[in-house]
């Protein structure tokens, strides 16, 4: 869709996010299998099947806040606010708002996975914490003794990023409860000088934490939608 707004064809899935994808697009056929076979009497499987389509489009989301924020990100050419056009500052907000966009989702969808894991996997995350994020989740998989393998290969994938994931959760709790992501590097900026340009935020560093943010999510989808197709298929096989 964004693609088409910036004058641009439509995106040709391929490499990690069309494996991930299509990890999630097989999952959602088992999930129907298992619909039409058993019925699902307790909808927990047509349920299972709309949260994984909920997942596959916030990914999709999620890739074209990052394309679209490196997108405008090219038209900032000017180190401070102060010295752009008109112009060139609507695509410094426009980068902005891709931007903020996308590291707000990144949590977003790791926590819609937590819920799909734990109900997927009976992980009773609950008990533990009323409203769980991802993290929780993840740690329920050994507090249980639970699907080890799966478990331990999200917390390598969680550890692999962990640098630009804390990074980005950092920015994404100042931006929903206390002030603009952005105008906390201002901020910063203010109390070591009171005169002067305020120069902007390093772009191409937040946009390199936001890529490792998505890849990280593409890594984690992968890895759980991939384990759980060949967990169905054994159980099917017996």
């Amino acid at each position: 869709m964004l693609r088409s707004l910036l004058g641009e064809p439509p995106r040709q899935n391929e490499g990690l996010l069309r494996e991930t994808i299509d990890a999630m697009v097989m999952t959602t056929k088992l999930l129907r299998k298992e619909t039409e076979l058993h019925q699902d009497p307790t909808h927990d499987f047509r349920k299972l099947e709309i949260w994984t389509l909920g997942l596959i489009s916030s990914l999709d989301e999620l890739e074209q806040c990052l394309h679209a924020s490196a997108f405008f990100r090219r038209k900032v050419v000017h180190d401070s606010v102060e010295d752009m056009d008109p112009a060139e500052r609507e695509d410094y907000a426009r980068y902005v708002f891709f931007y903020k966009d996308g590291f707000i989702r990144v949590f977003s969808i790791l926590d819609k996975l937590g819920t799909v894991l734990n109900e997927l996997y009976e992980l009773n995350t609950s008990k533990v914490k009323a409203h769980f994020s991802y993290f929780t989740v993840l740690r329920q998989f050994r507090y249980m003794n639970v699907h080890k393998e799966l478990g331990d290969r999200l917390v390598s994938i969680k550890e692999k990023y962990k640098e630009s994931l804390d990074i980005l959760r950092r920015r994404r709790n100042t931006e929903i409860h206390y002030m603009n992501s952005e105008m906390k590097d201002d901020l910063w900026q203010r109390h070591q000088t009171l005169q002067g340009k305020i120069e902007l935020e390093d772009l191409d560093q937040h946009l390199l934490d936001l890529e490792r943010g998505y890849t990280m999510v593409c890594e984690t989808l992968k890895t759980v939608f991939v384990y759980t197709n060949q967990r169905w298929k054994k159980v099917a096989m017996k």
